[in-house]
């Protein structure tokens, strides 16, 4: 039988992961998770990245470029003139792959020359227990400095995106209204503050579209992990021009979808157009903090 201390240890480390019991009351999904967007200074290059050292396959987008295939959905790359800003300014932290074991996995990047930004941490506490031993995660260095976690997962796919807020709790219920992610947790929402170590961790919101875990920390980590990029700060920058430029959504109707989101207040940054000659129909709306995010008609496959 679990104790509080262990119970309460489970079920963070469960939301983490993603494996978190969904609520019963469910949001009808109105999208599906699509790609990630990287701005890179060689795109093949990053692509080998990837694909040599993370559960992911090389493969071609719609015809127009080489990219990156992950479970189910897209890594894609534009090629710029000069490093993009990697410093964490925008909403957008980090991505990450899951692993079954940490330790071993690890090891494994260390022996292929993979460098890391963070090494090895055991955070097993971080829901409150005391047992440890039980969650690690580390942060690769990757290609313009873009941070891809692996933290401790039942699996070593594609598996979260971890963002941060000026209020977690509204853009989360904001992902919910407009696109129906499904939250992890139980109950309403908390808005108090949360610390371990020093760094505020709550209020957060843990998300699911798809497969992919979204999760949301306050602004207040940022002011104490980057002190200095923070002290003058008091909102975020646009995603774009950043290394994660912009994250993607499937819709099936692109131009309902666009209405109802209008309707609603959601600014569009860019009308729908069309490339690949009437494949990829697509269009841009900023989310909450500033994210950029690209509304492409139809589901992520791979041709």
């Amino acid at each position: 039988m679990l104790i509080g201390a262990d119970r309460r240890l489970i079920t963070a480390l469960l939301l983490i992961s993603g494996m978190a019991l969904r609520a019963q009351d469910q949001p009808l999904q109105l999208a599906h998770f699509h790609h990630v967007h990287l701005n890179v200074t060689d795109p093949a290059v990053a692509i080998a990245f990837y694909t040599s050292k993370f559960d992911c396959e090389k493969a071609n987008f719609a015809g127009l470029q080489d990219a990156v295939w992950a479970q189910k959905s897209w890594l894609l790359f534009t090629k710029v003139a000069a490093p993009p800003k990697s410093e964490i300014t925008s909403t957008i932290w980090h991505i990450g792959w899951g692993a079954e074991d940490m330790k071993a996995t690890y090891q494994k990047q260390l022996d292929m020359g993979t460098q890391f930004a963070t090494p090895l941490t055991d955070i097993s506490d971080i829901g409150g227990g005391t047992r440890m031993g039980v969650f690690f995660y580390a942060y690769v260095d990757g290609p313009e400095h873009q941070l891809i976690e692996l933290n401790t997962a039942n699996h070593h796919h594609f598996g979260h995106i971890h963002m941060l807020s000026k209020d977690p709790v509204a853009a989360g219920e904001w992902y919910i209204k407009e696109f129906g992610l499904t939250r992890l947790g139980r109950g309403a929402p908390s808005r108090e503050p949360r610390m371990y170590k020093g760094f505020q961790i709550g209020p957060s919101m843990s998300l699911m579209m798809d497969n992919v875990n979204i999760i949301i920390y306050p602004m207040e980590y940022a002011k104490t992990q980057w002190p200095e990029l923070w002290k003058d700060r008091t909102d975020f920058e646009s995603t774009r021009g950043h290394t994660a430029d912009h994250i993607g959504f499937g819709v099936d109707n692109l131009d309902e979808t666009l209405a109802r989101l209008k309707k609603d207040g959601v600014k569009v940054r860019d009308e729908p157009r069309s490339v690949a000659d009437g494949k990829i129909r697509f269009a841009f709306i900023e989310g909450p903090d500033h994210i950029r995010i690209e509304l492409v008609e139809g589901q992520a496959h791979k041709d």
